[in-house]
């Protein structure tokens, strides 16, 4: 196939997907994916408190752990992979628990300060599942200040979110979301190309280690 790279990139598209479902059909492979998960996370200072919710939370050396992280950015580039793995391997549901961990820490706990900005940016749209990626773009933008600085969705949506009572706040408004699909959908798009764009610069962050 000299010269004829289109036929190449088929062929690998082909390879990559059977290899995809042959992974999601092996329960031994997928376990020893959690296993992993388990172990980067630990390296991160976080644990996996349920496999079935992927519910996450600080292990017992967060601190020493948090630092490293804090210090070492490029650290945020892997966490995105591992988000995108997540995602495409049959643990997508492990993606909102994990980003909600990561803007909690960040916007709420001061944590993390370093990787605020990845988190906001590359973290939350790495999320597969729309809904779940809305309620972390509202949760991101209620726990953000100043207010007028969060660039990560439309204003027209933000004014809507901050016309809700306080209680209303500390939900996912589910009676918007019709009205914010095509909004923010459109915002996602331009997200999703900056994602792009930070996705071809790990190489050169992985090579600093």
């Amino acid at each position: 196939w000299h010269g004829d790279y289109e036929k190449n990139m088929s062929y690998t598209l082909i390879e990559v997907r059977c290899f995809l479902q042959d992974f999601l059909n092996h329960s031994t492979a997928k376990q020893n994916l959690v296993k992993s998960y388990e172990l980067m996370l630990d390296f991160y200072g976080i644990v996996l408190c349920d496999e079935k919710t992927g519910e996450v939370r600080r292990a017992k050396h967060w601190e020493e752990r948090f630092d490293n992280l804090n210090s070492h950015t490029h650290n945020s580039l892997r966490i995105t992979r591992i988000l995108k793995c997540l995602g495409n391997l049959g643990y997508r549901h492990y993606q909102a628990p994990l980003v909600r961990f990561f803007l909690e820490e960040t916007l709420v706990n001061g944590q993390l300060p370093n990787i605020r900005d990845s988190v906001l940016s590359y973290f939350m749209f790495a999320v597969l599942d729309k809904k779940k990626r809305r309620r972390l773009i509202k949760y991101a933008y209620l726990n953000y200040e100043p207010k007028d600085e969060f660039v990560w969705c439309p204003k027209k949506i933000q004014k809507l979110w901050s016309k809700q009572p306080k209680a209303a706040k500390e939900e996912a408004a589910d009676s918007l979301e019709s009205q914010e699909d095509t909004v923010i959908s459109d915002n996602e798009s331009c997200n999703n190309a900056e994602y792009e764009s930070h996705e071809g610069e790990e190489t050169f962050s992985h090579n600093e280690d």
